[in-house]
């Protein structure tokens, strides 16, 4: 019996459900301040300032996700058991930021963070290879794929360098973490998608 399925149509649904549940548990953390007027806003800025972190680098994975999926017409079983690796490891992240902000931003509620970053960027990696052997395999690979790949193992290396930083400067060491999110806001993909995929980008 064939390991492919017709299309990653459920993968995507799915992933979109899970990341949506995401979102919701990270902003059930959100308190209201126990002082009044601008003291309790300074208070939460700090909370409000990871979260903002952590809310980008969801929604950043969310897009990424989207054109990398697009990238194929068919998902087999490496596929799909990198996508659950992706999404079990991003799960993790409202936990590590609800950490975070209960230590006060100390050096090891960092480097926890900043391991579980790591740990989400490996495994969206790992997918993007799994995706990529099967263009490899159907002559669909492009230079954008390729280009993608040097740019996950540059946000590893900065993860790394904020990992030494966390230590004498955690703040530091999360702008870092930040810089990576902003390397991503722009999805490395190919402008010519599948048009069975995409007819109203072809004639």
């Amino acid at each position: 019996m064939s390991n492919l399925i017709s299309s990653p149509a459920r993968l995507e649904a799915f992933s979109d459900g899970v990341i949506a549940v995401i979102i919701t548990i990270m902003v059930l953390e959100l308190k209201v301040p126990h002082e009044n007027g601008l003291a309790g806003l300074r208070a939460v800025l700090p909370v409000l300032g990871i979260y903002a972190l952590s809310f980008a680098f969801t929604g950043v994975y969310w897009i990424n996700h989207h054109y990398l999926v697009h990238r194929t017409e068919e998902v087999d079983l490496p596929i799909l058991f990198a996508n659950l690796t992706f999404l079990f490891t991003l799960s993790l992240l409202p936990f590590f930021t609800s950490y975070l902000l209960e230590k006060k931003i100390d050096t090891f509620s960092v480097l926890l963070y900043i391991v579980s970053m790591m740990a989400n960027g490996l495994s969206f990696l790992l997918l993007r290879l799994a995706i990529g052997r099967r263009l490899r395999s159907r002559g669909a690979l492009e230079q954008d794929d390729k280009a993608a790949e040097y740019k996950h193992l540059a946000s590893l290396a900065l993860y790394g360098i904020s990992i030494f930083l966390a230590f004498p400067h955690p703040y530091y060491a999360l702008g870092i973490v930040a810089l990576v999110m902003f390397l991503w806001i722009y999805p490395t993909a190919p402008t010519s998608l599948h048009p069975s995929r995409h007819p109203h980008l072809h004639p």
